[in-house]
């Protein structure tokens, strides 16, 4: 009994769909014609749906939404222009600066970043990938090994590294993947820059990667709050005595034992 009830259920789909019905008894089907060849058409789709089960959901459902060209912008001012107020006047700054700075509203700002912390984690992440890619530039342009080491040391202060410490202080997840797999990232790109030179006879044997990390976040690290005003001038002559005092042959010894990766990550 059910097997019929279904194929009886079915015929009058497929008729309804070919616009065909049954005459009684015959087995035979005619076609009606109402004239109103619109309204048959949608009646005809209403019931395939029916007799499919509504199982196509509709395609617009099935894309997938992009971030706007515009709201992508928005979100790259905010971090840069959080990245230059945390660099004059630390990670505390109010939000609200950060949003006049970037040209952006606050609600614009607190869409893309709920509060503070995940705000610092998004300029964290930028200035860290950005810094990698400054060590991957310089291999790329220098063929003297001290020379692309060099320029990975001016290159990494302009994106303002030293930013770093201040901005990771206090409540921050050092931890998270993102800035892990970051971190990984650069300090291999270092390590490469390093050991490129030390094999080259360029670079002093006695130094580490952790070394150069250290001096580098010294040197470039923000002063907020200070009087003397164009401090920043002097940064790069700084960093150039440095690099001057890792050059082979070496003037002096050293005194304590080579910072390594495992002695920052330690600290």
């Amino acid at each position: 009994m059910r097997g019929a009830v279904e194929t009886v259920a079915k015929g009058a789909a497929q008729a309804a769909v070919t616009g065909n019905t049954a005459q009684p008894g015959t087995g035979r089907a005619t076609r009606t014609d109402t004239g109103t060849g619109s309204a048959t058409r949608a009646d005809t789709g209403r019931v395939a749906e029916a007799a499919a089960g509504k199982s196509a959901a509709p395609t617009a459902s099935c894309r997938v939404a992009r971030p706007r060209a515009d709201a992508l912008r928005n979100r790259e001012r905010i971090v840069s222009a959080a990245r230059e107020l945390f660099v004059e006047f630390g990670p505390d700054v109010a939000l609200d600066d950060v949003a006049r700075r970037a040209g952006v509203g606050n609600a614009t700002l607190y869409r893309n970043f709920p509060d503070r912390a995940a705000l610092t984690h998004e300029v964290v992440l930028a200035v860290t990938s950005r810094t990698t890619l400054r060590a991957e530039e310089a291999v790329a342009a220098e063929s003297d090994p001290f020379a692309a080491l060099s320029r990975f040391v001016h290159a990494a202060a302009d994106e303002r590294i030293g930013a770093l410490c201040p901005m990771i202080s206090g409540v921050f997840d050092r931890d998270h993947p993102d800035l892990l797999a970051e971190r990984d990232r650069l300090e291999e790109a270092v390590a490469g820059l390093v050991t490129r030179a030390q094999s080259a006879g360029r670079l002093r044997t006695d130094i580490a990667v952790g070394d150069v990390l250290v001096a580098l976040s010294q040197l470039t690290r923000p002063l907020p709050g200070i009087a003397c005003q164009g401090i920043d001038r002097f940064t790069h002559r700084h960093l150039q005595l440095f690099l001057d005092g890792l050059e082979t042959p070496a003037r002096s010894e050293l005194p304590g034992s080579a910072a390594t990766l495992e002695d920052l990550r330690r600290s």
